[in-house]
């Protein structure tokens, strides 16, 4: 009976041995995803969103403006057709 008690203890000393094995290399695995993925986001010229969502406020901005000139440029366009006729 003791020696039956002596192989379950090393079976489960071996099993948790292997666990932690495991363990470990699924965090090492883990770790090396994540510094691939960081370096493949670092040379691929990524931005991060709250740079993204600057530049698109500024892109919107612009629009913006943008129509607005174009509304003023017809505008005067009117204007100065209305005073010369001719032209």
């Amino acid at each position: 009976m003791q020696s039956q008690n002596r192989i379950f203890d090393d079976l489960a000393r071996v099993a948790g041995g292997a666990l932690n094995a495991v363990t470990s290399l699924k965090d090492e695995i883990e770790a090396m995803i994540r510094d691939r993925t960081e370096r493949f986001m670092a040379d691929g010229n990524f931005v991060r969103r709250d740079e993204f969502d600057v530049v698109r406020a500024m892109a919107a901005e612009a629009r913006a403006e943008q129509e607005r000139l174009v509304k003023r440029i017809a505008e005067l366009e009117r204007a100065l057709a209305e005073k010369n006729p001719g032209n």
